[in-house]
């Protein structure tokens, strides 16, 4: 289906009377949308690679691993398991109501909207989609209007597969007004400027919302560990898509003895990654615009440049950068940084590195590199995040029956895997007491 005509209002309109029809129930309406939300993906893949590229610079293979096959992946798990995440779930009653039975069942909301953010506007689109397609939704999706291309791709191809999703391009005009309307949940990634003027939005209608916001996701590293090992991580989840990445490692916390070997040898994954020149590089993308390139720029002399800080603006080009000697008053420590700059702080020890976090905006992930069982433990008890991840950054994004959502400041609500089921349904109540 296609908004380019309608106003907000018959979109949405058109939309719930689609669902008040009651197709979207049933098993076979839902798992045939996500069979064909699935076939837009493999059947136009390409397309929506050279997009990414237009927009982001994003190598095919990189568009693929991380925004195509990653959708994919969570629609064939979502499709495996959907018939036994829909099958009501009984519960005890008690002696009182002796012969009643009782249950809980999963009810679609009705009219979903989904605002998808433009750093991997196909995935952050689309995974959504699919979460409330699955839980027998319709649905108003609208993409960025910073990833152009890949907006006017989804645009062109959703109508040709689903029958209950609405693509609404446009920027801040378009939004707002869809905002005005009422919706049974609205569902927003991006950061946290605007999601609190979605969260006011939805407060008119107390729509739920479910806010996939940022912040600044700390990677802890101990002495001891095998650093080679831990530069290559880190700078594998630091510079996928030029650092543009929500659950991005923002900066490093380390001591004073280990720093100097750890930077060293991020400069060396560095270059052994995307090569001395990065600017040549197939798998390193650009700065999605001009004023995203300027901000990023003006915190390059948060401290001593270790390896990159080289930049075009021509071509939105920011080469992969690490700073040492960084203070925590920088200005890059004060926000989040959503590109490839990766800063490296250091602290004396565990407590001051758990000390520092906490005293900052719970972020939307945590990474601690270390084989101490006593240090994991403490980072994963003694500070709040969205998400932990040991040894590895991002990974636990792709693990499906893992929820994937912030704490505090970093948003609200969670999905992938039955956790979308969740988000997108009410759980509702059911008691059936025998009349005789």
């Amino acid at each position: 289906m296609t908004a380019a005509t309608e106003s907000p209002s018959e979109v949405v309109a058109r939309l719930r009377a689609t669902f008040r029809t009651g197709r979207t129930r049933s098993l076979d309406w839902r798992t045939g949308q996500l069979t064909r939300l699935r076939d837009l993906l493999t059947e136009s893949g390409d397309e929506l690679a050279d997009a990414l590229h237009a927009d982001l610079g994003k190598s095919r293979g990189e568009s693929y691993r991380s925004e195509i096959d990653f959708t994919v992946r969570e629609i064939d798990h979502t499709l495996e398991r959907l018939a036994g995440w829909l099958e009501p779930e009984p519960a005890p009653v008690p002696a009182v109501l002796a012969g009643a039975s009782a249950q809980t069942v999963q009810d679609p909301l009705g009219v979903v909207l989904v605002i998808a953010p433009w750093n991997y506007p196909v995935q952050l689109l689309l995974a959504p989609v699919a979460g409330a397609l699955a839980a027998g939704n319709t649905v108003v999706a609208k993409p960025s209007e910073l990833a152009p291309a890949t907006s006017a791709a989804v645009a062109r191809l959703v109508p040709r597969y689903l029958d209950a999703v609405a693509v609404v391009e446009g920027a801040v005009p378009e939004t707002t007004a869809l905002l005005a309307e009422r919706f049974d949940h609205i569902f927003y990634t991006g950061n946290g400027t605007v999601g609190r003027i979605v969260m006011a939005a939805a407060a008119k209608h107390l729509t739920p919302v479910t806010l996939e916001l940022g912040g600044k996701s700390p990677a802890f590293v101990d002495r001891g560990t095998d650093l080679r090992t831990v530069a290559s991580r880190l700078v594998s989840g630091k510079f996928l898509n030029a650092g543009q990445t929500c659950v991005a490692p923002d900066y490093v916390l380390t001591d004073r003895e280990t720093a100097p070997a750890l930077t060293k040898a991020l400069a060396e994954a560095v270059e052994e990654r995307f090569g001395t020149d990065p600017s040549t590089s197939a798998e390193y993308g650009r700065i999605v615009n001009e004023r995203h390139f300027d901000r990023l720029v003006r915190l390059l002399d948060s401290g001593r440049t270790v390896t990159g800080g080289v930049h075009d603006r021509g071509t939105k080009y920011i080469a992969p950068t690490v700073l040492a000697d960084v203070s925590p008053n920088a200005p890059v420590m004060a926000e989040e940084i959503f590109g490839p700059v990766l800063p490296v702080l250091t602290v004396d020890g565990l407590d001051a590195a758990i000390g520092f976090i906490n005293d900052r905006d719970k972020p939307l992930a945590l990474y601690a590199f270390t084989t101490d069982p006593e240090v994991r433990e403490r980072l994963l008890t003694e500070t709040s995040s969205g998400g932990v991840g040991m040894g590895l950054p991002l990974a636990h994004l792709t693990v499906s029956d893992l929820p994937f959502g912030g704490v505090g400041e970093s948003g609200m609500g969670n999905y992938h895997g039955r956790y979308s089921l969740e988000t997108f349904s009410h759980r509702k109540a059911v008691l059936d007491t025998p009349l005789g």
